[in-house]
């Protein structure tokens, strides 16, 4: 059966609300031949995702309707792998034991990173394919080593750059500072330099109505494309989930490729 995932507005209700919407969902499921899998909830939003598996949109919903009557605005069909790679799970969580079972569950608000190389067909056509090859190694070592301390989960490789995804928008500006720190370390002990540039959004998985973080994978890749040598460059969405640690440099409306209408950036301060 296909796999959908849903959007409610749900402001005004808790986590336990939520919860106890879930279990509902859970005890009508099987009249309809219906698999709830899973949920997110951000109570600062009021927002809440469902990953469904069911027949078809209709079905699914029928089911919200005689659990609890909350329907979602948004629904669309996705693919299993696509979920684990952004939102890092397919079905509910275990609680451990003797944790609060109506603890709040993760919200689907997911941060996107790009990496890139900095002119990196001039660096192939300078040192060859293999030399070049051995640089591109060199960027991906540095890259994972830093997602994998701040949590980050690497989606796919560009072919000369990384794309990630991060649950917490500040652990994916402190890896991309840490990623910046590291080329430099890099650049000093390597005769061949290497500069990045890199560009972060975030956004909630269903925000562009068609596809999973379509809009938000779109808008990191543009900022990391306007992003200059050795920088990084956030959207207004991701500077707004910053604390007073991390500075940011507010580069005023800058108009992507894409995009119908200028967006907010700004240069996040690394060294």
């Amino acid at each position: 059966m296909p796999i959908f995932l849903d959007r409610h507005d749900l402001k005004g209700l808790t986590a336990v609300d939520i919860a106890e919407a879930h279990r509902s969902d859970l005890e009508v499921q099987g009249r309809y031949g219906v698999r709830f899998l899973t949920y997110w909830f951000d109570d600062t939003r009021g927002t809440a995702f469902c990953l469904i598996d069911a027949p078809d949109i209709q079905t699914a919903m029928r089911v919200h309707d005689e659990a609890h009557g909350n329907i979602a605005r948004d629904v669309i069909e996705v693919d299993l792998s696509a979920v684990e790679a952004f939102l890092g799970r397919v079905s509910d969580p275990l609680t451990p034991a003797g944790a609060d079972t109506k603890a709040p569950i993760d919200p689907a608000m997911r941060t996107i990173m790009f990496t890139d190389i900095v002119d990196s067909t001039g660096m192939t056509a300078r040192l060859g394919d293999v030399r070049a090859v051995e640089m591109v190694r060199a960027h991906d070592a540095l890259v994972r080593r830093a997602l994998h301390r701040k949590g980050g989960r690497e989606i796919k490789h560009t072919g000369d750059g990384i794309m990630a995804v991060f649950e917490d928008a500040e652990a994916g500006v402190e890896c991309a500072c840490a990623i910046q720190q590291a080329f430099d370390a890099f650049n000093l002990a390597s005769q061949e330099k290497l500069q990045v540039r890199i560009g972060l959004d975030a956004g909630e998985p269903v925000a562009d109505h068609n596809d999973l973080f379509g809009a938000t994978v779109q808008m990191a890749a543009r900022l990391c494309q306007s992003a200059e040598p050795k920088t990084i460059v956030v959207s207004e969405a991701v500077s707004a989930f910053l604390s007073g640690r991390i500075t940011c440099v507010n580069l005023g409306q800058r108009t992507l490729k894409g995009f119908a209408r200028p967006v907010g950036a700004f240069e996040v301060t690394w060294h």
